[in-house]
């Protein structure tokens, strides 16, 4: 399924197709250059959105886990285990976010 990508995202990629095809295949080498298998690479870049306190990219991450069929608890988790690395209020701030998604 190919998702919709944010305004600014559809902007960037028209305003800057060399950049942004530079930047894509760097993604596309990132997740193909080690032996985490798909679900574990979605889980791991949650994590980093939840780390980065990125509201739009734990929502992002948050949706791409549920297309790759990763369990709603699985993915709470995930913000659970971010506690002790980035604080409790960090944390529960990424949990509201991940519930956006998760709960619609």
């Amino acid at each position: 399924m190919t998702e919709r990508l944010p305004t600014a995202y559809e902007r960037f990629k028209d305003e800057f197709p060399d950049v942004w095809g530079a930047y894509d295949a760097l993604g596309v080498a990132a997740h193909a250059a080690g032996p985490l298998d798909a679900t574990q690479r979605q889980l791991v870049k949650l994590a980093l959105a939840v780390a980065a306190r990125s509201e739009g990219a734990t929502h992002a991450h948050t949706r791409k886990c549920l297309e790759a069929d990763i369990a709603p608890e699985a993915i709470r988790q995930v913000v659970l285990l971010a506690i002790p690395t980035i604080g409790y209020p960090a944390a529960m701030a990424a949990l509201t976010w991940v519930d956006d998604i998760l709960r619609g």
